[in-house]
């Protein structure tokens, strides 16, 4: 396989173009991120999160969620591939096939990994932030605890022990024991 090229700029094409090799390719603001493939931990944790979230979805309908990889495309210097996503529903009942067909998340997580930390916290979070998302969950799994942003914020909500997300304020809230989460094996 021929070496990647530095770039100054990337563009959609361009990650579009690199080989499926179990990395996660992500844009943000021209600069390409890789990240590899994640620990067991990683994947217990996210396992378990993604199980609340998804029941909760299900049972108050009006959004689904995903777990990465997914695309999350705001422009053509900006696709992540959030750990978990929250999409709202078509207004029009149709099915959603892309982000561009709903263009808008009601929650994205990611849960870190020693590889990936400084881009979900400094390089990942100001772009949820300026792009809306209502909140953005960042997901210690060493400290067992996680950091809750949302767009204004200079310093993010940091939940231990329970933490509750209400998408609508016309349904109840999902409460999240974080403690399962996090449990160890």
């Amino acid at each position: 396989m021929a070496m990647l090229q530095p770039h100054t700029e990337w563009t959609l094409e361009m990650v579009h173009a690199l080989p499926d090799d179990g990395n996660r390719y992500e844009l943000v603001d021209g600069e390409l991120l890789v990240s590899p493939s994640p620990s067991p931990r990683h994947q217990r944790v996210l396992g378990r999160l993604f199980t609340r979230i998804n029941a909760y979805v299900e049972a108050i309908g009006g959004c689904e969620a995903f777990v990465a990889p997914l695309a999350v495309t705001f422009s053509e210097r900006r696709e992540l591939q959030p750990d978990v996503l929250v999409w709202p529903l078509r207004a029009d009942g149709g099915e959603v096939t892309s982000f561009a067909d709903v263009g808008r998340l009601l929650l994205a997580v990611e849960v870190l990994s020693p590889s990936t930390a400084r881009n979900d916290r400094y390089k990942k979070r100001p772009i949820y932030q300026q792009e809306g998302v209502p909140e953005y969950w960042v997901v210690d799994p060493d400290a067992g605890l996680i950091e809750r942003w949302r767009p204004g914020d200079a310093a993010p909500e940091v939940c231990l022990g329970t933490m509750e997300w209400r998408p609508d304020p016309e349904r109840p809230a999902l409460v999240i024991e974080l403690e399962a989460v996090f449990a160890r094996p």
